[in-house]
């Protein structure tokens, strides 16, 4: 077999394969067999029916076409292969020379696109500039106030509900005159916006026993977008009662005796999320820096494709001004995954499987699924190469990230090599509240460098336990009937059982 390769632009290419007739026996041979053994012609057993016969009665060209269809996926990889083509999607495949006569040889040609050659600069070129590690006053009062609500005490009340009032509410919504959905006796929080658009100000200002209407697009199922005529009605109304900020509150809501040692740990976790929160920014900026430094041709073909999948999965294909917003934003995914697939080949990135684990605990938390159910399902798909792919960019980014030089605004140097805490657990990117999370064994310490290239930009560390016990566990251990906290997992250790007890004794 000899291949060519012409290249077209740089990031598609045509490959040109000729098969010699006895190269291409072993497919015709077997496609004689094949044939043989799905016809039923008298006098011949299945599979023992002549070549010739078979031949005569549907045609050399018959055979040959199930022969090629046979031969051309390994002959195409093999090409691939010898070439050292990268090529990224399905090829486009044309029969130039078919072999319809005894002794031809089979002659097609494959155009494909390629990953495009990236000419990578030196990583500790690269300079960006982030925000500086200031806590604020304000911080600590956010972080104070926060964890006072998670304690606060839900109270009745006979008044007209406002902003910050939990209401308990039937809620159905018609469209035409016909039901679409309808809740019943569903706790929400006026002004915090988590149902309907236009719900907050429908409840605002109604007491218990009244009820309402407005109109709101709905925001899911096959009604999706569709003004729908709601009926919303208050069944009670309570306001959240805060506790009284002092010693005894300290005692309550953490290990600590007194408010000034609190406020000392809530200032130091304020710290450790502000400086998680740098290392995100640092990298989103040398990535941009990057991505601006090099010029990366994008294929064409493999953005279109995942434009067209993406808004055909959202019903959208006719909408003009998404599509551009669509075709811009996976131009640069795919650029920037070029970019990070170059930097795992030239740094020569492995990834081991205690770091595939551990992808995978953190992906699997984010689905709500069992650990071994979630990589099972992956497994099952085909899906563990794409995985250890994206474990390994973000790796390549983890390395760009460590030799770069990073300043703030102040001209201090951000050291990203630091280590940081990265608190009771390293799967801290399924995002749920730290109340929820039981104790687990402190992890090792991380640099912010690889805990920043682990995340999505938009996603937070998970706040470091206080000592003995966090301040976020101890307010799930108080009991979660009559407060807007979520309730606590069912096992509970002894102090925090005190705690629930002493926090019904306060009601």
């Amino acid at each position: 077999m000899k291949s060519a390769v012409e290249t077209l632009n740089p990031t598609r290419i045509k490959l040109t394969v000729d098969v010699t007739a006895e190269e291409l026996k072993p497919s015709l041979d077997k496609a004689y067999k094949t044939i043989g053994e799905q016809v039923q012609i008298p006098g011949f057993r299945k599979g023992k029916v002549p070549a010739k016969l078979i031949e005569q009665r549907f045609g050399r060209a018959a055979v040959v076409q199930e022969a090629v269809n046979e031969a051309l996926p390994e002959l195409y990889t093999n090409a691939i292969v010898e070439n050292d083509i990268k090529p990224l999607g399905q090829p486009e495949v044309d029969i130039t020379d078919f072999p319809l006569d005894e002794g031809q040889g089979l002659t097609f040609t494959a155009e494909v696109d390629v990953r495009p050659e990236i000419k990578l600069p030196a990583f500790d070129t690269l300079e960006v500039e982030v925000d500086p590690i200031e806590v604020s006053d304000a911080d600590l009062e956010e972080r104070i106030t926060e964890l006072r609500e998670r304690f606060g005490t839900l109270k009745g009340v006979e008044r007209k509900a406002k902003k910050g009032d939990f209401v308990s509410i039937d809620l159905s919504a018609t469209i035409d005159g016909n039901e679409i959905d309808s809740v019943s006796g569903v706790s929400y929080e006026i002004g915090s916006g988590t149902m309907l658009e236009g719900l907050d100000k429908a409840l605002t200002g109604l007491k218990a026993g009244e009820e309402t209407t407005f109109t709101s697009p709905l925001a899911g199922g096959e009604h999706e977008g569709q003004d729908a005529e709601c009926t919303v009605k208050i069944e009670s109304v309570k306001e959240r009662e805060l506790p009284e900020l002092d010693d005894e509150f300290a005692q309550l809501a953490s290990s600590f005796d007194t408010l000034d040692e609190l406020k000392a740990d809530l200032r130091s976790e304020v710290e450790r999320t502000k400086r998680f929160e740098q290392g995100v920014q640092a990298r989103d900026k040398v990535l941009d820096a990057l991505l601006e430094a090099i010029d990366i041709p994008v294929p064409d073909g493999v953005v279109n494709e995942e434009v067209h999948n993406h808004l055909e999965g959202e019903n959208r294909l006719d909408d003009d001004e998404h599509r551009a917003e669509v075709t811009e934003s996976t131009r640069k995914q795919v650029a920037t995954q070029l970019l990070l697939d170059e930097i795992v080949e030239s740094q020569e990135i492995q990834v081991g499987q205690e770091e595939l684990i551990e992808y995978l605990i953190m992906s699997a938390q984010q689905y709500g699924m069992d650990p071994n159910t979630f990589a099972q399902a992956l497994d099952a798909q085909g899906q563990v190469p794409a995985i250890m792919g994206e474990v390994a960019r973000r790796k390549a980014l983890a390395t760009v990230l460590e030799s770069a030089k990073v300043k703030d605004t102040a001209g201090n140097v951000v050291d990203l090599n630091e280590a940081v805490d990265t608190g009771d657990d390293e799967a801290d990117a399924d995002e749920k509240p730290a109340e929820e999370k039981p104790a687990k064994k402190a992890a090792a310490k991380k640099s912010t460098a690889k805990k920043a290239a682990a995340k999505d930009g938009d996603e937070k560390p998970a706040k470091k336990a206080a000592a003995k016990k966090s301040t976020a566990k101890k307010a799930a251990a108080k009991d979660g009937d009559e407060k807007p906290a979520k309730k606590a997992a069912a096992k509970k250790s002894t102090a925090k059982k005190t705690a629930t007890k002493k926090a019904a004794d306060d009601k």
